[in-house]
């Protein structure tokens, strides 16, 4: 099962098989993450965000007119209006039936990102109303998963997404068979 790392995340697993931003700003912030030594994926962009003109970075399209799920053509993904939604169709075109979210907290109670504001040269930070977008094109999705047969796990206990059961990362690896039971 590949691990998807979303932009910043990748600090907390540099072990990720892949690593997904849809944000030009970043990768240029993040100089196209020369040292990471999985797959690294971005939005081709368009005329306003040309995409990163790193080397080692392979493009997806992304349908900016919906917020919905993209299962055929591979290669080109829904907006969701977010990299984590593009992320999670990203794994359903990798082929996942099982899919952990790990810091999807759909807020900004805690703070705009776990790693706090974005800081970097044209860099966005999310409102309220990036949120609601962001919620509600995962509750549209959730019911495609599940009529797919794609199980999808919420593990941030604070995330106001709950059209995802929650189960702790180590309940969702144990529901798996990932790993053996204590």
């Amino acid at each position: 099962m590949p691990v998807i790392a979303i932009k910043e995340n990748v600090e907390l697993a540099p072990w990720a098989d892949v690593v997904y931003g849809c944000d030009s700003a970043w990768w240029k912030a993040k100089n196209g993450l020369p040292s990471f030594g999985g797959l690294k994926v971005s939005w081709r962009g368009n005329s306003t965000q040309p995409p990163a003109p790193f080397p080692g970075i392979k493009f997806v399209d992304i349908d900016a007119n919906h917020d919905q799920l993209i299962f055929d053509p591979s290669g080109k993904l829904g907006a969701g209006g977010n990299s984590g939604f593009q992320a999670v169709n990203l794994a359903i075109q990798f082929g996942a039936k099982h899919i952990l979210l790990v810091g999807f907290d759909m807020h900004d109670r805690s703070g705009a990102h776990w790693y706090g504001r974005n800081y970097w040269p044209q860099g966005n930070n999310p409102t309220e109303d990036n949120f609601r977008r962001w919620r509600r094109a995962f509750e549209l999705a959730a019911t495609k998963l599940r009529d797919r047969g794609i199980q999808v796990f919420n593990a941030s206990n604070n995330s106001s997404l709950k059209c995802f059961e929650y189960r702790s990362i180590d309940d969702a690896l144990l529901t798996w068979d990932l790993v053996d039971a204590k």
